[in-house]
């Protein structure tokens, strides 16, 4: 019998529709097929929670570390790349700047002005498009901070990360990529080799070479700055969407600021901003129903993980107060779960308290509608909100 034959569901599932609406799909796939073949995909699909886990955690089996990984293709081996001791090596030089402490008395002074700052800007106007207009300029200004390099500015750190995340995903989608990406990554390692040879700021960058050559340091700057850019992006845009479109959820949060992180959390949960992560098996096994073979790649659907029904109850309801929302899986889990999540949910709550403690009546803009969209990325194109500038 045929693949194809064997996973219908998966035959009949387009990429395209994945990237504009999966959930309905990925409810079926996780019914019936919950490692499924698909034929776009070249590749396994995983939906259910349960199964999404035993790969995340079984670096062994189902490895990052495949010529065919994009990211390394044009930043080289990373933290996000590299499993087992060359993957420890690479993260260990950055985990104490981003455990819950430091990220509180690191960033929380910085993120607070920062979002002040753009509300300020946007206020006056009574109307604005919050994703380019405060997401995006909130995330790469914290990543600026962040890495400390000596001689940029945010419009630079946002012009070499739209061109390197252009590049990695030519060579997803099984292009060639152009040379612009190639050019930004060498300005990013020049600015990482005058920061390091500098050693008089606090960059973390500097004290990750004590451990790891410049080059080593340079990839995982990149990998820093995609994710700290391109997620919380999508974390900040996702959530706010997620409260103004249910008036009774957003009623209780404004009651109740506490609830908040439930929010966020409940936002992770239904339309995570990294929509999957790829793995290669590195040996024939078995994974559910299915038969993996060696080399084959397997993608773990977050999403579809995320509305396991047999783990979250009413799975497609958006529910602040629901208890169990943190068993999300957004941020991936096992070995390559996300180094910077405390960062990213710290930055999140003062997005989202500035927004609706300054921005009085915030409601979405019926003019515009949207709705998130992306195979491996999921954020609103755009979100249009209006707002009482009045008052």
């Amino acid at each position: 019998m045929s693949t194809v034959a064997a996973y219908p569901l998966g035959a009949g599932t387009t990429l395209a529709a994945l990237a504009r609406d999966p959930h309905a799909r990925l409810a079926r796939l996780r019914e019936s097929e919950p490692v499924s073949w698909l034929p776009e995909l070249n590749g396994w699909l995983v939906t259910r929670r349960d199964l999404a886990l035993d790969v995340m955690r079984d670096a062994t089996t189902f490895t990052v570390d495949d010529p065919r990984f994009s990211t390394a293709q044009v930043v080289g081996p990373s933290m996000l790349s590299l499993d087992g001791e060359q993957h420890t090596r690479h993260r260990e030089p950055f985990n104490a700047p981003f455990r819950p402490r430091e990220v509180r008395d690191g960033f929380a002074s910085f993120i607070e002005r920062e979002a002040d700052r753009l509300v300020t800007e946007l206020r006056p106007a009574g109307a604005g498009e919050l994703r380019r207009a405060f997401a995006g300029p909130l995330a790469v200004a914290v990543v600026t901070h962040a890495l400390g390099l000596t001689g940029t500015t945010p419009t630079t750190v946002l012009s070499w990360y739209d061109a390197i995340v252009q590049s990695v995903s030519d060579i997803t989608a099984g292009h060639e990529a152009g040379p612009a990406g190639t050019a930004a990554y060498a300005e990013l390692r020049a600015a990482v080799e005058a920061t390091v040879a500098d050693r008089g700021g606090a960059s973390l960058l500097v004290s990750a070479a004590g451990q790891l050559t410049v080059p080593e340091v340079a990839s995982n700057a990149a990998v820093l700055m995609f994710g700290g850019i391109e997620t919380t992006e999508a974390m900040i845009t996702n959530a706010l969407l997620h409260l103004l479109r249910h008036p009774d959820q957003l009623a209780l949060v404004r009651a109740d600021m506490g609830l908040l992180d439930g929010a966020i959390e409940e936002s992770l949960r239904l339309e995570p901003g990294a929509a999957v992560v790829d793995r290669y098996a590195t040996r024939d096994t078995v994974l559910g129903p299915a038969a993996i073979r060696e080399g084959d790649l397997v993608t773990v659907s977050l999403t579809g993980a995320n509305r396991d029904p047999a783990v979250f109850p009413d799975p497609d309801r958006f529910d602040v107060r629901r208890d169990n929302a943190r068993l999300q899986l957004a941020f991936a889990h096992g070995p390559h779960y996300c180094l910077a999540a405390h960062l990213a949910r710290l930055e999140t709550r003062i997005a989202l308290h500035h927004l609706l403690e300054r921005l009085p009546s915030l409601r979405l803009d019926q003019d515009h509608p949207t709705a998130p969209h992306g195979l491996v990325f999921r954020k609103p194109p755009t979100l249009h909100v209006r707002w009482d500038a009045a008052s």
